[in-house]
Protein backbone atom coordinates (compact mmCIF):
# COMPACT_ATOMS: atom_id res chain seq x y z
CA UNK A 1 0.00 0.00 0.00
CA UNK A 2 3.01 2.32 0.10
CA UNK A 3 2.20 3.67 -3.38
CA UNK A 4 -1.21 5.02 -2.31
CA UNK A 5 -0.65 8.62 -1.23
CA UNK A 6 -3.77 10.74 -1.60
CA UNK A 7 -3.83 14.28 -0.35
CA UNK A 8 -4.55 13.95 3.34
CA UNK A 9 -5.76 16.87 5.41
CA UNK A 10 -4.95 16.09 9.05
CA UNK A 11 -6.67 18.48 11.42
CA UNK A 12 -5.49 16.78 14.61
CA UNK A 13 -2.57 14.59 15.63
CA UNK A 14 -3.97 11.05 15.51
CA UNK A 15 -1.76 9.68 18.31
CA UNK A 16 -2.73 12.58 20.54
CA UNK A 17 -6.41 11.92 19.88
CA UNK A 18 -5.95 8.23 20.67
CA UNK A 19 -4.28 9.13 23.98
CA UNK A 20 -7.19 11.42 24.87
CA UNK A 21 -9.63 8.64 24.11
CA UNK A 22 -7.72 6.14 26.28
CA UNK A 23 -7.77 8.66 29.11
CA UNK A 24 -11.51 9.15 28.68
CA UNK A 25 -12.22 5.42 28.90
CA UNK A 26 -9.87 5.04 31.88
CA UNK A 27 -11.70 7.79 33.74
CA UNK A 28 -15.10 6.20 33.15
CA UNK A 29 -13.79 2.72 34.01
CA UNK A 30 -12.49 3.98 37.38
CA UNK A 31 -16.05 4.62 38.54
CA UNK A 32 -17.74 1.76 36.68
CA UNK A 33 -20.47 -0.18 38.44
CA UNK A 34 -20.32 -3.86 37.49
CA UNK A 35 -23.82 -4.89 38.62
CA UNK A 36 -24.88 -5.41 34.96
CA UNK A 37 -21.47 -5.42 33.31
CA UNK A 38 -21.05 -8.59 31.20
CA UNK A 39 -18.78 -11.46 32.13
CA UNK A 40 -18.85 -13.26 28.77
CA UNK A 41 -19.87 -10.61 26.24
CA UNK A 42 -17.59 -8.03 24.64
CA UNK A 43 -18.09 -4.54 26.07
CA UNK A 44 -15.97 -1.43 26.50
CA UNK A 45 -14.13 -0.77 29.74
CA UNK A 46 -16.06 2.48 29.88
CA UNK A 47 -18.06 4.72 27.58
CA UNK A 48 -20.69 4.07 24.91
CA UNK A 49 -20.29 1.39 22.24
CA UNK A 50 -22.28 0.46 19.18
CA UNK A 51 -21.67 -1.42 15.90
CA UNK A 52 -19.10 -4.23 15.57
CA UNK A 53 -16.48 -3.31 12.96
CA UNK A 54 -13.44 -4.78 11.20
CA UNK A 55 -14.15 -8.41 12.11
CA UNK A 56 -11.37 -10.73 10.97
CA UNK A 57 -8.93 -13.54 11.70
CA UNK A 58 -5.41 -12.35 10.96
CA UNK A 59 -1.97 -13.78 11.68
CA UNK A 60 -3.25 -16.22 14.29
CA UNK A 61 -5.70 -14.02 16.19
CA UNK A 62 -9.38 -13.14 16.06
CA UNK A 63 -10.05 -9.40 16.02
CA UNK A 64 -13.18 -7.47 16.89
CA UNK A 65 -13.32 -3.71 16.54
CA UNK A 66 -16.35 -1.69 17.57
CA UNK A 67 -17.70 1.83 17.64
CA UNK A 68 -16.79 3.69 20.83
CA UNK A 69 -17.57 7.07 22.31
CA UNK A 70 -14.86 7.25 24.98
CA UNK A 71 -16.00 10.43 26.71
CA UNK A 72 -19.51 9.53 27.85
CA UNK A 73 -22.20 6.87 28.03
CA UNK A 74 -24.41 8.34 25.30
CA UNK A 75 -23.76 8.17 21.57
CA UNK A 76 -21.10 10.67 20.55
CA UNK A 77 -17.99 11.17 18.43
CA UNK A 78 -17.18 7.69 17.13
CA UNK A 79 -13.81 5.97 17.50
CA UNK A 80 -12.77 2.37 16.78
CA UNK A 81 -11.97 0.27 19.85
CA UNK A 82 -10.33 -3.16 19.64
CA UNK A 83 -10.19 -6.54 21.38
CA UNK A 84 -8.44 -9.71 20.20
CA UNK A 85 -8.27 -13.41 21.04
CA UNK A 86 -6.26 -16.48 20.13
CA UNK A 87 -9.23 -18.83 20.60
CA UNK A 88 -12.45 -16.75 20.55
CA UNK A 89 -12.84 -17.64 24.25
CA UNK A 90 -10.34 -15.52 26.22
CA UNK A 91 -10.08 -11.92 25.03
CA UNK A 92 -7.70 -9.07 25.71
CA UNK A 93 -8.10 -5.33 25.29
CA UNK A 94 -5.97 -3.65 22.68
CA UNK A 95 -5.26 0.08 22.27
CA UNK A 96 -8.02 2.17 20.75
CA UNK A 97 -7.45 1.84 17.03
CA UNK A 98 -8.77 4.98 15.33
CA UNK A 99 -9.95 8.44 16.35
CA UNK A 100 -11.26 11.41 14.35
CA UNK A 101 -8.21 13.25 12.99
CA UNK A 102 -8.75 14.00 9.28
CA UNK A 103 -10.99 16.54 7.62
CA UNK A 104 -13.09 13.70 6.17
CA UNK A 105 -13.65 11.96 9.53
CA UNK A 106 -13.44 14.90 11.90
CA UNK A 107 -16.89 14.20 13.42
CA UNK A 108 -16.60 10.43 13.57
CA UNK A 109 -14.74 7.34 12.44
CA UNK A 110 -17.88 5.44 11.47
CA UNK A 111 -18.42 1.74 10.81
CA UNK A 112 -16.64 -0.47 8.31
CA UNK A 113 -14.99 -3.81 7.61
CA UNK A 114 -11.68 -5.61 7.22
CA UNK A 115 -10.56 -7.31 4.00
CA UNK A 116 -7.42 -9.35 3.35
CA UNK A 117 -5.98 -8.68 -0.09
CA UNK A 118 -4.35 -11.05 -2.55
CA UNK A 119 -1.00 -10.07 -1.02
CA UNK A 120 -2.11 -11.39 2.37
CA UNK A 121 -2.18 -7.91 3.84
CA UNK A 122 -5.14 -6.46 5.70
CA UNK A 123 -7.09 -3.35 4.74
CA UNK A 124 -9.70 -1.53 6.76
CA UNK A 125 -12.53 0.30 5.02
CA UNK A 126 -14.60 2.70 7.07
CA UNK A 127 -16.84 5.73 6.71
CA UNK A 128 -15.47 9.15 7.45
CA UNK A 129 -18.22 11.30 8.94
CA UNK A 130 -18.59 15.07 9.26
CA UNK A 131 -21.49 17.42 9.70
CA UNK A 132 -22.27 19.18 6.44
CA UNK A 133 -22.58 22.58 8.15
CA UNK A 134 -19.50 21.97 10.29
CA UNK A 135 -21.45 22.16 13.56
CA UNK A 136 -24.26 19.62 13.98
CA UNK A 137 -26.74 17.41 12.19
CA UNK A 138 -29.23 20.16 11.33
CA UNK A 139 -27.63 20.64 7.92
CA UNK A 140 -27.25 16.96 7.10
CA UNK A 141 -24.26 14.64 7.02
CA UNK A 142 -21.29 14.38 4.69
CA UNK A 143 -19.99 10.82 4.57
CA UNK A 144 -17.28 9.18 2.43
CA UNK A 145 -15.54 5.79 2.34
CA UNK A 146 -12.01 5.67 3.69
CA UNK A 147 -9.05 3.28 3.65
CA UNK A 148 -6.66 2.47 6.49
CA UNK A 149 -3.94 -0.16 6.95
CA UNK A 150 -2.30 -1.70 10.04
CA UNK A 151 1.32 -1.01 10.88
CA UNK A 152 1.93 -4.35 12.61
CA UNK A 153 0.63 -7.92 12.66
CA UNK A 154 -1.14 -7.34 15.98
CA UNK A 155 -3.23 -4.54 14.41
CA UNK A 156 -2.47 -2.32 17.39
CA UNK A 157 -1.50 0.72 15.32
CA UNK A 158 -3.26 1.83 12.15
CA UNK A 159 -2.38 4.38 9.47
CA UNK A 160 -5.19 6.17 7.68
CA UNK A 161 -4.65 6.23 3.92
CA UNK A 162 -7.43 8.59 2.92
CA UNK A 163 -10.65 8.70 0.95
CA UNK A 164 -11.34 6.05 -1.72
CA UNK A 165 -15.03 6.77 -2.47
CA UNK A 166 -16.42 10.30 -2.42
CA UNK A 167 -20.11 10.99 -1.94
CA UNK A 168 -22.11 12.33 -4.92
CA UNK A 169 -24.09 14.59 -2.63
CA UNK A 170 -26.62 15.59 -5.29
CA UNK A 171 -27.71 11.94 -5.49
CA UNK A 172 -27.70 11.20 -1.76
CA UNK A 173 -29.80 12.36 1.17
CA UNK A 174 -26.93 12.61 3.72
CA UNK A 175 -26.61 8.88 4.57
CA UNK A 176 -23.74 7.14 2.72
CA UNK A 177 -21.92 4.72 4.98
CA UNK A 178 -20.73 1.35 6.37
CA UNK A 179 -18.69 -0.34 3.61
CA UNK A 180 -18.46 -4.12 3.17
CA UNK A 181 -15.71 -5.43 0.85
CA UNK A 182 -15.28 -8.90 -0.70
CA UNK A 183 -13.88 -10.62 -3.78
CA UNK A 184 -15.84 -12.67 -6.35
CA UNK A 185 -14.59 -14.10 -9.65
CA UNK A 186 -11.40 -12.07 -9.63
CA UNK A 187 -13.00 -8.70 -8.88
CA UNK A 188 -13.17 -6.78 -5.62
CA UNK A 189 -16.55 -5.35 -4.67
CA UNK A 190 -17.69 -2.81 -2.11
CA UNK A 191 -21.26 -2.20 -1.02
CA UNK A 192 -22.58 0.24 1.56
CA UNK A 193 -25.84 1.78 2.71
CA UNK A 194 -27.30 4.85 1.03
CA UNK A 195 -30.32 7.08 1.43
CA UNK A 196 -31.05 8.17 -2.12
CA UNK A 197 -32.04 11.70 -3.08
CA UNK A 198 -35.60 10.38 -3.03
CA UNK A 199 -35.01 9.10 0.55
CA UNK A 200 -35.15 5.44 -0.41
CA UNK A 201 -33.01 2.89 1.41
CA UNK A 202 -30.49 1.42 -1.01
CA UNK A 203 -27.22 -0.49 -1.21
CA UNK A 204 -24.78 0.72 -3.86
CA UNK A 205 -22.15 -1.48 -5.51
CA UNK A 206 -18.63 -0.42 -6.53
CA UNK A 207 -15.86 -2.56 -8.03
CA UNK A 208 -12.07 -2.47 -8.10
CA UNK A 209 -9.06 -4.41 -9.35
CA UNK A 210 -6.57 -3.06 -6.80
CA UNK A 211 -8.71 -2.31 -3.69
CA UNK A 212 -7.81 1.39 -4.03
CA UNK A 213 -9.49 2.78 -7.14
CA UNK A 214 -13.23 2.11 -6.90
CA UNK A 215 -15.80 2.56 -9.69
CA UNK A 216 -19.57 2.82 -9.24
CA UNK A 217 -21.32 -0.13 -10.88
CA UNK A 218 -25.01 -0.09 -9.91
CA UNK A 219 -27.63 0.04 -7.20
CA UNK A 220 -27.29 -3.47 -5.81
CA UNK A 221 -30.62 -3.36 -3.98
CA UNK A 222 -33.42 -0.95 -3.07
CA UNK A 223 -35.72 -1.78 -0.19
CA UNK A 224 -39.29 -2.21 -1.45
CA UNK A 225 -40.80 -0.44 1.59
CA UNK A 226 -40.99 3.32 0.86
CA UNK A 227 -40.90 4.02 4.62
CA UNK A 228 -37.35 2.61 4.79
CA UNK A 229 -35.07 5.56 4.06
CA UNK A 230 -31.67 4.02 4.90
CA UNK A 231 -30.01 0.58 5.05
CA UNK A 232 -27.33 0.75 7.72
CA UNK A 233 -24.50 -1.73 8.26
CA UNK A 234 -25.13 -3.76 5.10
CA UNK A 235 -23.76 -7.25 4.64
CA UNK A 236 -23.53 -9.44 1.54
CA UNK A 237 -22.18 -12.99 1.31
CA UNK A 238 -22.84 -16.41 -0.25
CA UNK A 239 -24.13 -19.47 1.62
CA UNK A 240 -24.32 -23.06 0.43
CA UNK A 241 -26.86 -25.69 1.44
CA UNK A 242 -26.09 -29.35 2.09
CA UNK A 243 -26.62 -30.17 -1.59
CA UNK A 244 -24.07 -27.58 -2.69
CA UNK A 245 -26.55 -25.03 -3.99
CA UNK A 246 -25.32 -21.46 -3.56
CA UNK A 247 -27.52 -18.59 -2.44
CA UNK A 248 -26.63 -15.01 -1.58
CA UNK A 249 -27.66 -13.29 1.63
CA UNK A 250 -28.21 -9.57 1.79
CA UNK A 251 -28.32 -8.16 5.29
CA UNK A 252 -29.04 -4.64 6.51
CA UNK A 253 -30.45 -2.61 9.37
CA UNK A 254 -33.57 -0.92 8.06
CA UNK A 255 -34.26 2.60 9.27
CA UNK A 256 -37.86 3.82 9.03
CA UNK A 257 -39.75 0.52 8.94
CA UNK A 258 -43.10 0.60 10.73
CA UNK A 259 -44.26 -1.98 13.30
CA UNK A 260 -46.54 -4.61 11.83
CA UNK A 261 -47.88 -7.34 14.09
CA UNK A 262 -44.88 -9.16 15.54
CA UNK A 263 -42.50 -7.58 13.00
CA UNK A 264 -40.38 -4.43 13.29
CA UNK A 265 -41.16 -3.77 16.95
CA UNK A 266 -37.82 -2.07 17.63
CA UNK A 267 -36.94 1.50 16.70
CA UNK A 268 -34.92 0.14 13.76
CA UNK A 269 -34.73 -3.49 12.70
CA UNK A 270 -31.89 -5.68 11.45
CA UNK A 271 -32.62 -8.52 9.09
CA UNK A 272 -31.87 -10.28 5.84
CA UNK A 273 -33.23 -11.63 2.57
CA UNK A 274 -32.05 -14.75 0.73
CA UNK A 275 -31.74 -14.70 -3.05
CA UNK A 276 -29.38 -14.87 -6.00
CA UNK A 277 -26.67 -12.64 -7.39
CA UNK A 278 -24.18 -12.77 -10.22
CA UNK A 279 -21.54 -10.15 -11.01
CA UNK A 280 -22.98 -7.58 -13.34
CA UNK A 281 -26.50 -8.00 -12.02
CA UNK A 282 -28.57 -6.65 -9.11
CA UNK A 283 -29.43 -8.87 -6.17
CA UNK A 284 -32.67 -10.81 -6.73
CA UNK A 285 -34.45 -11.62 -3.46
CA UNK A 286 -36.33 -14.90 -3.14
CA UNK A 287 -37.61 -14.40 0.41
CA UNK A 288 -39.29 -11.67 2.39
CA UNK A 289 -37.37 -9.59 4.93
CA UNK A 290 -36.64 -11.70 8.01
CA UNK A 291 -35.22 -10.62 11.35
CA UNK A 292 -31.78 -11.77 12.38
CA UNK A 293 -32.94 -11.63 15.99
CA UNK A 294 -36.42 -11.23 17.48
CA UNK A 295 -35.36 -9.72 20.80
CA UNK A 296 -35.65 -6.20 22.20
CA UNK A 297 -32.02 -5.20 21.72
CA UNK A 298 -30.34 -6.37 18.51
CA UNK A 299 -28.95 -4.18 15.74
CA UNK A 300 -26.11 -3.48 13.29
CA UNK A 301 -24.70 -7.00 12.87
CA UNK A 302 -21.59 -7.67 10.82
CA UNK A 303 -20.27 -11.00 9.55
CA UNK A 304 -17.00 -12.26 8.12
CA UNK A 305 -15.70 -15.49 6.63
CA UNK A 306 -13.35 -17.40 8.92
CA UNK A 307 -10.37 -19.35 7.50
CA UNK A 308 -12.30 -22.61 7.97
CA UNK A 309 -15.18 -21.29 5.87
CA UNK A 310 -17.59 -20.44 8.67
CA UNK A 311 -19.60 -17.24 8.31
CA UNK A 312 -19.40 -15.66 11.78
CA UNK A 313 -21.54 -12.76 12.92
CA UNK A 314 -21.55 -10.37 15.87
CA UNK A 315 -24.41 -8.00 16.62
CA UNK A 316 -24.70 -4.94 18.82
CA UNK A 317 -27.19 -5.08 21.67
CA UNK A 318 -28.59 -1.59 21.15
CA UNK A 319 -30.42 0.01 24.10
CA UNK A 320 -32.69 1.76 21.52
CA UNK A 321 -34.59 3.71 24.17
CA UNK A 322 -33.10 6.43 26.37
CA UNK A 323 -32.13 6.24 29.01
CA UNK A 324 -30.66 2.79 29.51
CA UNK A 325 -30.08 2.04 33.21
CA UNK A 326 -26.43 1.07 32.60
CA UNK A 327 -25.64 4.58 31.36
CA UNK A 328 -25.37 5.70 34.97
CA UNK A 329 -22.75 2.99 35.58
CA UNK A 330 -19.93 4.40 33.42
CA UNK A 331 -20.53 2.20 30.37
CA UNK A 332 -23.25 1.44 27.84
CA UNK A 333 -23.65 -1.34 25.31
CA UNK A 334 -22.28 -4.78 24.52
CA UNK A 335 -21.98 -7.15 21.61
CA UNK A 336 -23.78 -10.48 21.26
CA UNK A 337 -22.07 -13.82 21.38
CA UNK A 338 -20.44 -14.75 18.06
CA UNK A 339 -22.86 -16.75 15.90
CA UNK A 340 -22.27 -19.05 12.95
CA UNK A 341 -24.61 -18.45 10.02
CA UNK A 342 -25.72 -21.59 8.19
CA UNK A 343 -28.37 -22.37 5.58
CA UNK A 344 -30.66 -25.05 6.98
CA UNK A 345 -32.57 -27.82 5.29
CA UNK A 346 -35.68 -25.68 5.81
CA UNK A 347 -34.26 -23.12 3.38
CA UNK A 348 -33.74 -20.48 6.06
CA UNK A 349 -30.71 -19.15 7.90
CA UNK A 350 -29.82 -20.45 11.34
CA UNK A 351 -27.56 -18.53 13.72
CA UNK A 352 -26.26 -20.63 16.62
CA UNK A 353 -23.37 -19.76 18.94
CA UNK A 354 -19.98 -20.70 17.50
CA UNK A 355 -18.60 -23.97 18.81
CA UNK A 356 -15.91 -22.15 20.78
CA UNK A 357 -18.65 -20.90 23.14
CA UNK A 358 -18.75 -24.39 24.70
CA UNK A 359 -15.28 -23.71 26.10
CA UNK A 360 -16.79 -21.13 28.48
CA UNK A 361 -18.46 -23.92 30.44
CA UNK A 362 -17.00 -24.72 33.86
CA UNK A 363 -19.35 -26.72 36.10
CA UNK A 364 -22.45 -28.49 34.79
CA UNK A 365 -25.52 -29.58 36.74
CA UNK A 366 -27.72 -32.11 34.96
CA UNK A 367 -31.26 -32.04 36.36
CA UNK A 368 -32.53 -34.59 33.84
CA UNK A 369 -36.26 -34.89 33.21
CA UNK A 370 -38.77 -32.95 35.31
CA UNK A 371 -42.55 -32.69 35.59
CA UNK A 372 -44.30 -29.53 36.77
CA UNK A 373 -47.86 -29.57 38.00
CA UNK A 374 -50.54 -27.04 37.16
CA UNK A 375 -49.23 -23.52 38.03
CA UNK A 376 -46.15 -24.92 39.76
CA UNK A 377 -42.92 -22.93 40.11
CA UNK A 378 -39.63 -24.60 40.92
CA UNK A 379 -36.38 -22.78 41.76
CA UNK A 380 -33.54 -24.48 39.90
CA UNK A 381 -30.80 -22.02 40.85
CA UNK A 382 -30.71 -19.63 43.80
CA UNK A 383 -28.28 -17.19 42.23
CA UNK A 384 -26.97 -16.92 38.68
CA UNK A 385 -24.38 -14.42 37.48
CA UNK A 386 -23.17 -16.11 34.28
CA UNK A 387 -24.86 -19.32 33.18
CA UNK A 388 -26.03 -21.23 30.13
CA UNK A 389 -29.18 -23.34 30.30
CA UNK A 390 -30.09 -26.15 27.92
CA UNK A 391 -33.79 -26.89 28.16
CA UNK A 392 -35.96 -29.32 26.16
CA UNK A 393 -39.72 -29.02 26.62
CA UNK A 394 -41.97 -31.89 25.54
CA UNK A 395 -44.80 -29.93 23.96
CA UNK A 396 -46.78 -33.07 23.13
CA UNK A 397 -46.96 -34.08 26.80
CA UNK A 398 -47.53 -30.57 28.19
CA UNK A 399 -50.81 -28.73 28.67
CA UNK A 400 -49.55 -25.41 30.05
CA UNK A 401 -50.56 -22.19 28.33
CA UNK A 402 -47.07 -20.86 29.03
CA UNK A 403 -44.02 -22.71 30.30
CA UNK A 404 -40.46 -21.61 30.76
CA UNK A 405 -38.01 -19.83 33.01
CA UNK A 406 -38.16 -16.70 35.14
CA UNK A 407 -34.63 -15.28 34.95
CA UNK A 408 -32.92 -12.64 37.09
CA UNK A 409 -35.67 -13.23 39.67
CA UNK A 410 -34.98 -11.06 42.72
CA UNK A 411 -36.58 -10.60 46.11
CA UNK A 412 -38.52 -7.50 45.00
CA UNK A 413 -40.52 -9.59 42.51
CA UNK A 414 -38.61 -8.44 39.44
CA UNK A 415 -37.75 -10.96 36.70
CA UNK A 416 -37.54 -11.51 32.95
CA UNK A 417 -39.61 -14.39 31.62
CA UNK A 418 -38.55 -16.68 28.77
CA UNK A 419 -41.42 -19.01 27.86
CA UNK A 420 -43.15 -21.03 25.22
CA UNK A 421 -46.61 -19.54 24.67
CA UNK A 422 -48.98 -22.24 23.47
CA UNK A 423 -51.67 -19.79 22.38
CA UNK A 424 -49.25 -17.93 20.13
CA UNK A 425 -47.18 -20.94 19.10
CA UNK A 426 -44.14 -18.76 19.78
CA UNK A 427 -41.24 -18.35 22.19
CA UNK A 428 -41.53 -15.11 24.17
CA UNK A 429 -39.15 -13.00 26.18
CA UNK A 430 -41.32 -10.89 28.49
CA UNK A 431 -40.09 -7.98 30.64
CA UNK A 432 -43.41 -6.89 32.13
CA UNK A 433 -42.09 -7.62 35.64
CA UNK A 434 -38.83 -5.68 35.14
CA UNK A 435 -38.04 -3.26 37.96
CA UNK A 436 -36.11 -0.92 35.64
CA UNK A 437 -35.45 -0.27 32.00
CA UNK A 438 -37.78 -0.67 29.06
CA UNK A 439 -40.45 -3.35 29.39
CA UNK A 440 -42.67 -5.00 26.77
CA UNK A 441 -42.27 -8.40 25.21
CA UNK A 442 -40.90 -9.91 22.00
CA UNK A 443 -41.65 -13.25 20.37
CA UNK A 444 -39.98 -15.62 17.93
CA UNK A 445 -42.11 -17.76 15.59
CA UNK A 446 -42.03 -21.53 15.37
CA UNK A 447 -42.69 -23.17 12.03
CA UNK A 448 -45.43 -25.73 11.52
CA UNK A 449 -42.75 -28.43 11.34
CA UNK A 450 -41.22 -27.32 14.65
CA UNK A 451 -44.60 -27.34 16.37
CA UNK A 452 -45.48 -30.73 14.86
CA UNK A 453 -42.25 -32.23 16.18
CA UNK A 454 -43.61 -31.94 19.73
CA UNK A 455 -40.23 -30.82 21.07
CA UNK A 456 -38.80 -27.39 21.81
CA UNK A 457 -35.09 -26.93 22.49
CA UNK A 458 -33.94 -23.72 24.13
CA UNK A 459 -30.36 -22.67 24.78
CA UNK A 460 -30.35 -19.63 27.06
CA UNK A 461 -27.32 -17.50 27.98
CA UNK A 462 -27.77 -15.36 31.09
CA UNK A 463 -25.16 -12.69 31.77
CA UNK A 464 -25.25 -10.04 34.47
CA UNK A 465 -27.47 -7.70 32.47
CA UNK A 466 -28.57 -9.54 29.34
CA UNK A 467 -30.23 -12.67 28.03
CA UNK A 468 -29.77 -14.47 24.70
CA UNK A 469 -32.23 -17.21 23.76
CA UNK A 470 -31.42 -19.63 20.91
CA UNK A 471 -34.47 -21.57 19.71
CA UNK A 472 -34.06 -25.01 18.14
CA UNK A 473 -30.36 -24.70 17.38
CA UNK A 474 -30.54 -21.11 16.23
CA UNK A 475 -33.55 -21.23 13.93
CA UNK A 476 -34.61 -18.13 15.86
CA UNK A 477 -32.84 -15.96 18.44
CA UNK A 478 -34.00 -13.38 20.98
CA UNK A 479 -31.49 -10.99 22.59
CA UNK A 480 -32.62 -8.57 25.30
CA UNK A 481 -31.19 -6.54 28.14
CA UNK A 482 -32.42 -7.39 31.63
CA UNK A 483 -31.46 -5.30 34.66
CA UNK A 484 -31.93 -7.30 37.86
CA UNK A 485 -32.31 -5.72 41.27
CA UNK A 486 -29.87 -6.14 44.15
CA UNK A 487 -29.52 -9.49 45.84
CA UNK A 488 -29.53 -13.08 44.58
CA UNK A 489 -30.70 -13.61 41.01
CA UNK A 490 -32.69 -16.82 40.97
CA UNK A 491 -33.89 -18.96 38.07
CA UNK A 492 -37.38 -20.42 38.42
CA UNK A 493 -38.93 -23.09 36.22
CA UNK A 494 -42.60 -22.20 35.68
CA UNK A 495 -45.74 -23.88 34.33
CA UNK A 496 -48.80 -21.64 33.85
CA UNK A 497 -52.38 -22.90 33.64
CA UNK A 498 -51.46 -26.51 32.92
CA UNK A 499 -48.72 -29.09 33.32
CA UNK A 500 -45.27 -29.15 31.73
CA UNK A 501 -42.99 -32.07 30.97
CA UNK A 502 -39.27 -31.29 30.69
CA UNK A 503 -37.28 -33.90 28.78
CA UNK A 504 -33.86 -32.50 29.70
CA UNK A 505 -32.43 -29.62 31.71
CA UNK A 506 -28.76 -28.72 32.16
CA UNK A 507 -27.18 -25.70 33.83
CA UNK A 508 -23.63 -24.68 32.87
CA UNK A 509 -21.71 -22.15 34.95
CA UNK A 510 -19.73 -19.93 32.56
CA UNK A 511 -16.34 -18.33 33.04
CA UNK A 512 -15.35 -14.78 32.21
CA UNK A 513 -13.87 -13.96 28.79
CA UNK A 514 -11.32 -11.74 30.55
CA UNK A 515 -12.56 -8.22 29.77
CA UNK A 516 -13.94 -7.35 33.22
Amino acid sequence: MSDFNPTLTPIRDHDVELAKAEAGVTGLAATRNDRWYPKFHIASNGGWINDPNGLCFYKGRWHVFYQLHPFGTQWGQCHWAHVSSADMVAWRREPIAMAPSLEQDKNGVFSGCAAIGDDGELRFYYTGHRWANGRDGSGGEWQVQMLATPDNDELTHITKRGMVVDCPRDKVDSHFRDPKVWKTEGTWYMTFGVSSAQKRGQMWLYNSTDMVEWTFERVLFEHPDPDVFMLECPDFFPVTDRDGNEKWVIGFSAMGSKPRGFMNRNADNAGYMIGTWKPGEPFKPETEFRLWDCGHNFYAPQSFTAPDGRQIMYGWMSPFRESAPMQSDGWCGQLTLPREITLGADGDLHTAPVRETDELRMDTTDLGALDLNDNEEHVILDDAAAVEIELTIDLAQSTAERAGLKLHATNDGSYTYVAYDDQLGRVAIDRQAAARGDRGYRTAPLSDAELASGKLELRIFIDRGSIEVYVNDGRQVLSSYSYPSEGPRAIELTSESGTTHIDALKIHQLKSIGLE
